[in-house]
């Protein structure tokens, strides 16, 4: 049996399910939303392009190193896509990635809760050692929030892949320990439960 396996993850503010080709026509509109495929220090699929960057994920998954979500609202309306990717069952690390939310979403507890649920599942009940965090160097915004969620730096790997438009990326690495769990875990409940 694959490691890990497809499960649905639900909290007050968001649903991460398993991603499927029902979710297409909500992420072409979340993908719409602040046209975010237009940023070139991301891969966020144009609205057009969704239901192949699905099937890629879904590919993935097949082959046992991806278990991609749809990051849904309550109602389950798709507003995004999440992954476990990079999985290593032998030594029991993931990495939380390939992650992009709706721009009227972003910055809200939506994201908060998503992570806290990813890390929660990935500690407690899959026995994770550490959960990575990779960006683009160029994309403080995603670094600035993989910061806020109590990751640290494990360092920078230069030119590590070539982007879509040809230029190379520096990819900035994070990682939560399980030593640190407890207290990113105390932080991101204390983080929702203030009022907005």
């Amino acid at each position: 049996m694959s490691w890990p396996t497809p499960v649905t993850l639900e909290g007050k503010h968001v649903r991460l399910c398993p991603l499927s080709r029902d979710h297409s026509a909500d992420l072409a509109e979340a993908s719409a939303d602040g046209d975010l495929s237009r940023l070139w220090y991301t891969s966020v699929p144009s609205p057009e392009g969704v239901p192949a960057e699905i099937e890629r994920r879904l590919g993935l998954q097949a082959t046992g190193s991806m278990l991609p979500f749809a990051i849904c609202t309550p109602d389950g309306k798709a507003v995004g896509m999440t992954t476990y990717m990079n999985i290593d069952a032998t030594n029991k690390r993931v990495e939380i990635g390939s992650t992009w939310y709706r721009k009227s979403v972003q910055r809200s507890p939506l994201n908060t809760e998503a992570k806290r649920l990813l890390l929660a599942h990935a500690f407690d009940t899959l026995g994770c050692i550490a959960v990575e965090f990779r960006t683009h160097f160029m994309n403080h915004q995603s670094r600035a929030a993989i910061e806020r969620l109590g990751a640290k730096m494990d360092g920078v790997l230069r030119s590590h892949m070539v982007m879509a438009d040809g230029s190379l990326r520096d990819t900035v690495v994070y990682s939560i320990i399980a030593s640190e769990w407890p207290a990113v875990r105390a932080h991101l409940t204390w983080k929702l439960e203030q009022p907005r």
